[in-house]
């Protein structure tokens, strides 16, 4: 663990011990109810995937995220796989001869397009996995076909080699442009040169691909952790939604977190954005600016 990931686990510590009343997190459920991580974790052993939708920033967020993979691991009555929006299906391979042994930290990190926070908030998960073996799954699009599609629109995929063509979801994917986290993201950037057709579009040929490979990568009695921006989950949305698409039989429960100035309840904004959400104090450090 390094040096910047104990400090902030440090500094939760000392903020909750100095002061009983000071709590940096609560769960809850969808409804707003306060949820134990036991409670919690039971429920999430049922489903066949859990959509972890993160604040890439947020300590916290990471924290749990390793804690809940470690519980999830513990069940034995289903197969844990562990799969991530940070890393592109072009590396794929790459990712795999890594967990596998098959490939030194150094060396890996040098072929990898690693997030700037991969140590701090995502290299523990992943090297969990790899003492553990544990399948872990790169799931996302490569970020420069999401840019092509965004500049010269769904059509611009078709000129693509099959190689190409087998790092992001079948085509055509399906898409509907009224679904709500899509026309959200329109209106939020309804003013910039961002707001054309193909925006939301670039962002739901990721939710598309990062569905796909996730249920190629699932099987009977197991449990698929994904990791991903809570954006591409939220309200069941993205990511479920896609994967609902492709395969209706398939249980998915979902997490948020959300930043609040108290954590004593969820605020209204945020009830049913997920099966689970945790509330963070708004001023805890983070892992990143």
């Amino acid at each position: 663990m390094s040096l910047k990931k104990i400090v902030l686990i440090a500094t939760v510590l000392v903020v909750s011990i100095a002061n009983a009343q000071v709590q940096p997190y609560k769960l809850f459920t969808s409804k707003g109810k306060e949820v134990s991580f036991e409670k919690m974790t039971k429920d999430l052993k049922q489903s066949d995937v859990v959509l972890f939708g993160e604040l890439h920033n947020n300590a916290i967020a990471h924290y749990f995220q390793v804690k809940v993979a470690k519980t999830l691991y513990e069940n034995k009555d289903k197969k844990l796989v562990i799969g991530a929006e940070m890393f592109e299906r072009d590396q794929a391979e790459i990712l795999q001869n890594y967990v596998k042994g098959n490939l030194d930290e150094k060396e890996f990190e040098k072929q990898m397009r690693l997030w700037n926070n991969y140590k701090t908030d995502y290299k523990p998960l992943l090297n969990f996995a790899k003492e553990h073996k544990i399948n872990y799954v790169a799931t996302n699009v490569p970020r420069r076909y999401a840019s092509l599609l965004y500049k010269k629109g769904i059509g611009a995929l078709d000129t693509l080699s099959v190689e190409e063509k087998s790092w992001i979801a079948p085509l055509p994917f399906p898409y509907d442009k009224n679904l709500p986290c899509y026309v959200k993201m329109m209106d939020m950037f309804k003013d910039s040169d961002h707001a054309n057709e193909n925006f939301p579009k670039s962002q739901a040929i990721k939710d598309a691909t990062m569905a796909y490979f996730l249920l190629q990568n699932t099987q009977p009695n197991s449990l698929f952790l994904h990791l991903n921006g809570s954006y591409h989950s939220d309200n069941h949305e993205g990511i479920a939604w896609y994967i609902n698409q492709y395969q209706k039989d398939i249980l998915v429960k979902t997490i948020t977190v959300v930043e609040q100035a108290s954590v004593k309840n969820v605020e209204k904004e945020h009830l049913g954005k997920a099966d689970f959400i945790i509330v963070v104090d708004a001023d805890m450090p983070k892992s990143f600016e």
